[in-house]
């Protein structure tokens, strides 16, 4: 008989890890006006099935530049995410303004790969379409693929393409009430 799975497609004795892309998720959270709670996105998949690991990843400007980012990189790696970060880069764009750049898409695809082996079910917090032939691999590995995003963006923030391809899809705006920030008890609102 098989398994039952709950609301998002995860079994009880699912071995669950979390990829979030930083970059990706803290633009889905403005979009969405989320302030989104670490402590609560983690617990949330905790909940789902036998949670291995949480890995964020972001870019940091280099060591002479603060980085409002290193607090919540600290607590993160207190709390029981593994953090990836590498130096961002700065340049100059044709119009003279500073710019920064950080992908990570290359550090979360190897990591992802390399790590498949070790979980049932894949959290992609991501909405970029480049992962698409990502998760396509990780399938064939035998693992499912939950992608987590937003469509309620203008445009939408997760590729058609990666919805697709995905065995599952959370749209952050229909759990931001479990992992928002708590305001005197309550989930902060939009």
């Amino acid at each position: 008989m098989p398994q039952q799975t709950d609301e998002f497609g995860f079994h009880p004795s699912d071995r669950i890890a979390l990829f979030i892309d930083g970059a990706n998720l803290h633009a889905a959270a403005r979009v969405l006006k989320i302030d989104v709670d670490f402590r609560r996105l983690r617990s949330f998949f905790v909940t789902r099935g036998r949670f291995i690991r949480a890995f964020y990843y972001t870019a940091l400007l280099e060591e002479g530049d603060y980085s409002p980012l290193r607090p919540l990189v600290d607590w993160l790696d207190y709390n029981g995410y593994q953090v990836v970060t590498k130096p961002a880069k700065t340049f100059t764009d044709s119009e003279g303004q500073r710019r920064i750049k950080g992908n990570m898409d290359v550090e979360m695809a190897v990591d992802i790969m390399d790590f498949v082996t070790h979980a049932d079910h894949i959290v992609l917090f991501s909405g970029d379409g480049d992962f698409r032939r990502l998760v396509e691999a990780v399938q064939w590995k035998g693992a499912r693929v939950t992608v987590a995003s937003t469509t309620r963006g203008a445009p939408s923030l997760v590729s058609d393409e990666l919805r697709r391809q995905a065995d599952g899809f959370i749209e952050l705006d229909d759990i931001r009430d479990e992992i928002s920030r708590e305001i005197d008890g309550e989930a902060e609102d939009a």
